[in-house]
């Protein structure tokens, strides 16, 4: 009991960190999203209104909100595509002394710049860049180059999970299914998937969260791609309240996503 309230009292002070800065960062930006901004000052006015939600539902917004959610599912479906075979060559194929090696290699690039990494994407994805004189076409900067880069930049977030499912799930159950006379394909499906949900999931966190956030990699690569991210930026200075709105926006769909990746387990991951 007294090493409980010894831990409690160990914990108290960054919990209290935790709900000040970073529960009470949130609560002040939902709480701005409901004031205005005064047309000449630009100062924010604390008069309740829901004139910022309202512009919000406009097409443009709408449509600002939509292709964001579509680049993050874009990235995020990237990523499983590439992450699930890649983690299974690691953890199943590859020779024990060489699966350090290519997890080191998934690792070193999270030590890069992610400035560094996102200007090697722009000048890969140019006019006359690696992408045209290797394979005779580019896509340019834009929403493809987008997914690109952050299907690059986020991919080791859903590799490493995506491994240590594969090392845990146990040689018996994949020798278990070839015994009752199951082809390769329906112990992927029947065995192996229902075993890598709860890991991919957890990536998707991830993946799905850092795309949905990201505002710098879109700059760099997607002209004039409008996002969120970039949507909060512009109006910061001009119209807080608006861009906080904005921001509220995206702090809820996190919350409906993480509610509906709950059920799978994927959170204990984490």
């Amino acid at each position: 009991m007294r090493s409980r309230r010894a831990l409690a009292a160990l914990l108290a002070p960054p919990m209290l960190w935790l709900v000040v800065a970073y529960l009470g960062a949130l609560a002040v930006i939902f709480a701005t999203a409901f004031f205005t901004t005064d047309p000449f000052t630009n100062l924010v006015v604390p008069t309740f209104s829901l004139e910022n939600y309202r512009e919000l539902l406009t097409p443009t917004y709408l449509g600002i909100i939509g292709r964001t959610l579509l680049i993050a599912v874009l990235v995020t479906v990237l990523c499983i595509l590439v992450a699930v075979p890649f983690a299974f060559f690691m953890a199943r194929v590859a020779p024990r002394r060489l699966r350090g090696l290519l997890l080191a290699a998934v690792l070193v690039p999270l030590w890069a710049s992610y400035l560094v990494k996102a200007y090697a994407w722009r000048t890969m994805l140019q006019p006359g860049g690696v992408l045209e004189s290797s394979f005779g076409a580019t896509p340019g900067y834009g929403f493809a180059a987008v997914v690109l880069t952050l299907t690059y930049l986020w991919l080791p977030y859903m590799v490493l999970p995506v491994y240590a499912a594969f090392e845990r799930l146990p040689e018996s159950h994949l020798e278990a299914s070839a015994d009752l006379g199951a082809r390769p394909w329906a112990t992927f499906r029947r065995v192996v998937v229902p075993s890598l949900l709860p890991a991919i999931a957890a990536g998707s966190v991830f993946t799905f969260s850092l795309s949905l956030g990201d505002y710098i990699a879109v700059q760099i690569v997607g002209g004039k791609l409008q996002v969120l991210g970039t949507a909060v930026l512009q109006n910061i200075t001009l119209d807080l309240p608006f861009a906080a709105a904005l921001g509220t926006a995206s702090a809820l769909i996190m919350v409906v996503y993480l509610l509906a990746v709950r059920r799978t387990g994927a959170l204990e991951n984490l």
